[in-house]
């Protein structure tokens, strides 16, 4: 039997728990160790009273300067350079070690970094549109709030006596007014440039001359005042080279639709692809329009006709909100009674608004793609924040292997100060090898983020402000993930660790299960909104749309040639057997080219001048695009009487609140028109806003487009060679440019299916980063849990019960997160569909599914090491124990 040892008590706590107040954190163990030593010895030789007397005086006698000072240590600094080597060269020997781990790590911050390298990169292009103009601060739109119905309608178009009214009225900077520009502009057409045998389709405006220098274009060859001349053209250098190769352009004659010449007077650097004017390819003198259109002409002095553009550019001295409150009633001074109804207000909208900032309701700026700005900065900081968590778990979740580790570097004595610095010197370590394989990622993905996002971008490598910001985002990302695991690990007691009494916490896991749940909560909410996106997308695709829209095509024509021929034309095409019909429109099929408000009918409110959308069009034009009447017939040339006729479509007969429209008039001025027939609305703008009231009419004019179906027994691609065939021979001097209705019409979802599309990417990254931090979590439970799953199997446990004994936690987990997500994605989602009038329905099979998905892959990624751990042999687990 062994003696037993002699106890000489504790000295009084009071006394130590001031000591541990006042003692400088580096020196408090060495200090609290030595007076505990002496009064061991004391109580031995002069016993506990006597010891416990003499305490308090080697305690004050301790009390010196040098203990009370609140120096950190008496070691080297943490930014000392050898510390910071040895910190970097642990760090290291760590990452090594642990190769697994540091895979995970490592690969889940360079993917969720290389996500929001991405998303950094769009979103900057999207703020730098129209950056690339030196003025663009004093550009400005005028645009115009119309009201109809109550409702107020927004939009660019514009009365050419405007632009004479703001220069009479208001004036140029040079006699003390707010402009220094004032120009009237065509919309961007397409037409015909020729040069010898030379055709090409290009895109451009009539404008006035001061347009180049307001958008100050580089120029190639000639000046900015080039469109001065009369009959002038300025091309850019793309147009330049397709006509002239390396050939001097200047003095040329080019030819617009083979009718109008004009003299090449300049060429200008292409404009960049993130500007509205992008597609600017020439520029023509707005004289030359007025001088070769009779409508243009004829609209010199009508306020009525809001067909036309206005573009100006403010004076340095102009403020652009007071100039745009000056001119509210700039066209309300000068309009009849009957149009004054509209409550015209005129105003500017800023260039650098345009592209983000282009959707008003009932007069009010709501925004547009500065949502998905918000939306994808939002996403880019979730999916960064998911790859962080990942780091903190994994590093807290190592806490009792690194235990060891903070104890013997306290003991030996490393404050905790230091001991901080070693483990962000750690995360600084491995969030700077995650950014080096980012980007490689995102310059390996941007090929594809480009074709997705229909952008040019690049990464900028030459400009010093991208690298002083990679440096912030890398120190940003750093501390992020590593601020918690230093946080933590570094509070450990070493006392405590070093008597093995060290145990973590029943609690140290809620940290980690709380994040694990953040993770699966943005993860679940981002695969509903990705499904609702789509969902949304397809609903507004299976939009009945009044019309067949399959095998149809149309060709827009700048010439009357075919006009001059139609029935010859026609003739040649059914005669080749690749079509069935055609027919003449003023407008395309997907859009709508003319507005008017001056209509009239028996029971219209003497305050109403609403605007119709008006389209032009010949005989079979109901044949050829498939209209479905709800009553009446079509244009028959059987009735000499329908050159006055008008088929209206269900909304215009809904606006008009007409009974029985069949035979009804409508009045335009001195015309009458008989209403012969009534069609299914036909979806010809936006297919997520209602049908536009439409009057279609018989159009006695050179249409601008020929729509043509195509025979069902023929390939679109044999059809199109025979139409071209025909189309070349009638209008030699214009390229066949067509278009097929189905894919236009599917352009109208482009901007809805590329943001979905980059959502999905982004929502699969995200539930990839969740489930690599899982991975590795369910790795290290599988590790932790070796004894006890050992124990489990000699006693007869299956692997079943193993499996669901490991992977309860996590799926409890991903429940919870789907329980939080389910509510703030509704709420969200709810909120962004109610701005489509057409829209889909939030049904539970999407919130149900995202959850089982969500489910089943934490169930696959958890099962790998459940099973893994399962299968062990119990002698082997246990004996490594």
């Amino acid at each position: 039997m062994q003696p037993e040892k002699p106890t000489f008590g504790e000295p009084p706590k009071w006394i130590t728990w001031v000591i541990e107040r006042l003692c400088a954190p580096h020196l408090r163990e060495e200090v609290l160790g030595d007076l505990h030593e002496r009064y061991a010895l004391q109580v031995a030789q002069w016993g506990e009273t006597k010891a416990r007397r003499r305490y308090w005086r080697e305690v004050v006698a301790y009390m010196r300067p040098s203990i009370l000072a609140r120096e950190t240590s008496e070691y080297s600094t943490p930014t000392n350079t050898d510390m910071l080597r040895n910190y970097l060269k642990i760090a290291f020997r760590t990452l090594v070690k642990n190769k697994g781990y540091s895979f995970i790590n490592i690969g889940g911050l360079a993917v969720g970094m290389a996500v929001a390298m991405l998303i950094g990169l769009w979103i900057y292009d999207e703020l730098s549109y129209e950056k690339s103009f030196p003025n663009y601060d004093r550009i400005a739109q005028v645009m115009q709030h119309q009201t109809a119905n109550g409702e107020v309608f927004t939009g660019p178009s514009i009365p050419i006596p405007l632009a004479n009214e703001l220069r009479t009225t208001y004036g140029y900077d040079r006699t003390g007014g707010p402009f220094k520009y004032i120009l009237l502009s065509s919309w961007t057409e397409g037409h015909t440039l020729s040069f010898g045998e030379k055709k090409l389709w290009k895109t451009g405006n009539y404008i006035e001359p001061e347009a180049p220098e307001m958008l100050s274009l580089t120029m190639r060859r000639g000046t900015r005042a080039a469109l001065r001349e009369p009959y002038s053209i300025m091309i850019n250098e793309s147009v330049a080279t397709a006509l002239f190769g390396s050939g001097n352009p200047m003095g040329k004659i080019i030819k617009i639709d083979n009718q109008i010449a004009v003299k090449v007077a300049g060429v200008y650097a292409d404009l960049p692809y993130n500007t509205r004017f992008s597609n600017l390819d020439y520029l023509v003198p707005w004289q030359v329009n007025v001088a070769v259109r009779d409508w243009v002409k004829n609209s010199q002095e009508k306020w009525d006709n809001n067909s036309f553009q206005i573009f100006v550019q403010l004076a340095e001295h102009a403020d652009m909100a007071a100039v745009s409150a000056k001119i509210k009633d700039a066209k309300q001074r000068h309009i009849n009674a009957s149009l004054a109804n509209s409550k015209p207000e005129i105003f500017l909208q800023a260039m650098s608004r345009w592209h983000l900032y282009s959707e008003f309701k009932d007069g009010v700026n709501t925004g547009g793609r500065i949502q998905f700005v918000w939306l994808f900065g939002i996403i880019g900081a979730f999916v960064l924040l998911l790859a962080c968590i990942n780091f903190m778990n994994l590093s807290t979740a190592r806490s009792e292997k690194r235990a060891k580790e903070v104890g013997i570097r306290k003991a030996i004595g490393s404050v905790r100060s230091q001991l901080i610095s070693q483990f962000f010197s750690e995360s600084f370590l491995v969030v700077y090898l995650a950014f080096c394989i980012a980007l490689l990622l995102s310059q390996f993905a941007l090929p594809f983020f480009n074709e997705v996002a229909e952008k040019q971008m690049t990464f900028p490598w030459a400009v010093s402000e991208f690298w002083l910001c990679s440096i912030g985002f890398t120190l940003f990302t750093g501390l992020v993930a590593g601020s918690y695991p230093a946080l933590y690990l570094s509070s450990f007691q070493s006392v405590k660790i070093l008597k093995g009494t060290f145990k973590v916490g029943r609690f140290a896991a809620v940290p980690r299960q709380v994040l694990v749940v953040v993770q699966f909560t943005v993860s679940v909410a981002l695969i509903i909104g990705t499904i609702i996106v789509f969902r949304q997308i397809q609903f507004a695709k299976d939009r009945p749309i009044g019309y067949s829209r399959n095998g149809l095509l149309y060709v827009q024509t700048t010439t009357p040639d075919i006009h001059n021929h139609l029935d010859a034309f026609r003739n040649d095409l059914l005669a080749s057997g690749a079509v069935t019909e055609i027919a003449e429109s003023e407008s395309p099929l997907t859009g709508v080219w003319n507005v008017n408000s001056g209509f009239d009918w028996d029971g219209k409110a003497p305050d109403q001048s609403p605007d119709f959308a008006v389209v032009g069009v010949s005989h079979g034009f109901g044949k050829t695009v498939g209209w479905q009447f709800k009553e009446g017939r079509d244009f028959s040339k059987n009735f000499g009487t329908d050159s006055m006729g008008m088929v209206l479509n269900e909304a215009a007969v809904k606006f008009m609140g007409l009974k029985d429209p069949i035979g009804k008039t409508i009045r335009e001025g001195d015309l009458r028109y008989k209403i012969i027939g009534v069609i299914d609305d036909m979806v010809m703008e936006s297919p997520y806003e209602p049908a536009r009231q439409t009057l279609f009419y018989l159009g006695n004019f050179a249409s601008n487009f020929i729509n043509i179906r195509i025979s069902p027994g023929i390939s679109a691609s044999e059809a199109v060679s025979k139409i071209g065939a025909v189309f070349q021979k009638y209008d030699p001097a214009s390229p066949f440019n067509y278009k097929f209705a189905d894919q236009e019409y599917a352009r109208k979802f482009a901007a809805e299916e590329n943001i979905g599309t980059l959502a999905s990417f982004f929502a699969t990254l995200a539930i990839f980063i969740s489930c690599l931090g899982l991975f590795g979590l369910a790795s290290f439970v599988a590790e932790q849990r070796t004894k006890e799953i050992g124990v489990r199997k000699v006693l007869g446990a299956s692997v079943f019960s193993l499996w669901g004994l490991l992977s309860k936690d996590f799926v409890l987990l991903v429940i919870i997160a789907f329980g939080i997500a389910t509510p703030i994605a509704w709420y969200y989602l709810d909120s962004w569909l109610q701005k489509y009038e057409y829209r889909t329905e939030l049904s539970w099979w999407v919130f149900a599914a995202s959850g089982a998905g969500a489910l089943l892959v934490t169930l696959l990624t958890v099962s790998f090491q459940s099973v893994k751990a399962a299968l062990m042999d119990p002698v082997k687990s246990l004996r490594s124990e």
